[in-house]
């Protein structure tokens, strides 16, 4: 608990919009694995949707390809190696998903340069970020359900802890799906998206707080964990919306998303109490 203070208190502090810019500029290679030339090029049309780059893209065993590749993709049917992924194109949403799942380490830099990966590493980042402030949210509560002899510091130092590290994890957020959909990052080139998300997060807090000191022996921290992810998964989307250049969420919109995000932050934080 300790250590997860120190790291809200920091958390600001912490935000480094060049990492994020490292990251994404990173070059990834990307090796196929098909049956056939018609296979081959099906599988190229999707990669290079939206404009990715052609050039970093290549057939297994053709003259001049890399003797080692980022990702390995197969034509569906065909049993990937350990580490590689069968893709359809036709139904490539599960497959999209499972990369940006567990690649991490290139999923960002992919999501820049091949438009086809986009979504499912924006809509990852997006379920991490707001998860991680639902149990951070959960965790700084404990003491109001359980009092003891450090309960009056906690109460003191609450409200910055939370509100810095809630609202740090959505900027993080912001240079993230800047970044992944191929936008200036920074502190300076997101001022409005920053502005934004500095000021709603006093609104997410205190109405988490209220809901959380209403509802007797710990009931509150379900609500308080949902409202956090909630707040979270609405940034989210709503930057997602942006970049994507579909403009602004309308309150109906912004009425549903919110709503969603309640209903997967209650399993979250109900999952985690469990």
């Amino acid at each position: 608990m300790l250590t997860l203070l120190k790291q809200a208190r920091s958390a600001l502090a912490l935000l480094n919009p060049e990492e994020v810019r490292s990251r994404s500029s990173r070059l990834v290679t990307i090796g196929l694995v098909a049956s056939s030339d018609h296979a081959y090029a099906r599988l190229e049309e999707f990669l290079v949707t939206g404009g990715g780059p052609r050039e970093f893209v290549f057939r297994a065993g053709i003259e001049g390809a890399p003797e080692r590749v980022d990702l390995v993709i197969c034509e569906a049917g065909i049993e990937p190696p350990p580490g590689a992924f069968a893709l359809d194109p036709v139904e490539a949403g599960d497959t999209l998903a499972a990369v940006a799942r567990h690649r991490d380490d290139i999923a960002l830099a992919l999501a820049r340069r091949h438009p086809v990966f986009r979504r499912a590493v924006v809509d990852r980042a997006i379920q991490a970020v707001a998860c991680e402030n639902a149990l951070f949210a959960i965790a700084t509560a404990l003491p109001d359900v359980v009092p003891n002899l450090i309960e009056l510091p906690w109460v003191l130092g609450e409200w910055a802890s939370d509100t810095a590290f809630l609202t740090a994890n959505q900027l993080r957020l912001a240079f993230f799906i800047a970044a992944a959909s191929g936008k200036p990052v920074g502190f300076g080139q997101q001022k409005l998206e920053i502005l934004s998300i500095g000021a709603s997060a006093f609104g997410w807090r205190a109405l988490a707080r209220e809901l959380a000191g209403k509802i007797p022996f710990g009931g509150g921290l379900i609500p308080k964990g949902a409202i956090a992810y909630a707040g979270t998964y609405l940034v989210g989307k709503a930057l997602e919306r942006l970049h994507a250049g579909d403009g602004p969420l309308g309150r109906r919109q912004r009425k549903e998303i919110y709503r969603q995000g309640i209903e997967q932050g209650k399993a979250v934080a109900s999952s985690v109490l469990r």
